[in-house]
């Protein structure tokens, strides 16, 4: 096997004597090319470096790790983002389908990182899409990246209507009637997409903004007709989102 060249971006000291040493032990295909502390450090690094992988702290005394990337004309490499329990960063990572790890890293976690680096062979479609959801404007514009078993779908937010689970799945419908299966719970989609304007109305619906035509009691009416019903411990809340939201 080639020789994966990584670049470790991390201003903790230790986090990255530890990232190393684990590279070392279970990555041996894994050659270390460098280490940068900052992300001004980390933009010469790539340009000279040229690395296949970076492992990218999410937060650097400089700047993020987003606008780290941002300012790169073409990313020629793997991502994946590494931070401290941090749940915002956490759910944007998880909205736009993107690797990452939390510190203190774990040998199972960098394992299963590294495979899944592995099978994408050079396809870094998820990071572009994340930076072009960073530049939207409003969360209707932006795209929900979705691995499944046929592959990787974007949805556009404001295509969605609404998402209806149902035990450890969940429904997606669209506004052009049709629907796409999803592997993740009704709670997973709630976290991801509580801060773009969706809505947990119901045990198993979680309703989009854009689509709703009218609140009325008991449930939201979309646009297309379609009643999205609201429980009675959920009805103040409801009323209270929608018109804030108005």
């Amino acid at each position: 096997m080639k020789p994966v060249k990584a670049l470790i971006v991390e201003d903790n000291t230790f986090m990255a004597t530890v990232l190393c040493d684990l590279l070392k032990e279970h990555a041996t295909y894994i050659a270390l090319v460098d280490v940068a502390n900052t992300g001004r450090q980390a933009l010469k690094l790539i340009a000279s470096t040229k690395p296949d992988v970076v492992f990218l702290d999410i937060e650097l005394p400089d700047m993020t790790g987003f606008e780290l990337l941002q300012q790169l004309d073409k990313i020629n490499f793997q991502t994946i983002f590494t931070t401290s329990h941090s749940h915002y960063a956490i759910r944007a990572f998880r909205f736009n389908a993107l690797d990452y790890l939390i510190k203190p890293i774990k040998e199972n976690e960098l394992d299963e990182a590294i495979q899944r680096l592995l099978k994408r062979a050079g396809n870094n479609i998820e990071v572009k899409h994340a930076l072009a959801n960073l530049g939207s404007r409003s969360a209707e514009d932006q795209k929900l990246l979705l691995s499944t078993q046929s592959g990787m779908l974007r949805l556009p937010l404001k295509q969605i209507t609404h998402i209806e689970g149902e035990r450890n799945y969940s429904y997606i419908h669209l506004s052009n009637g049709s629907r796409e299966l999803s592997s993740k719970n009704l709670a997973y989609f709630e976290d991801i997409l509580i801060d773009k304007n969706f809505f947990r109305c119901h045990r198993s619906y979680l309703v989009n903004r854009y689509p709703i035509k009218a609140l009325q009691a008991g449930h939201f009416v979309l646009k297309n007709g379609i009643e999205i019903p609201i429980s009675r411990r959920k009805e103040s809340e409801a009323k209270a989102w929608f018109i804030i939201l108005e």
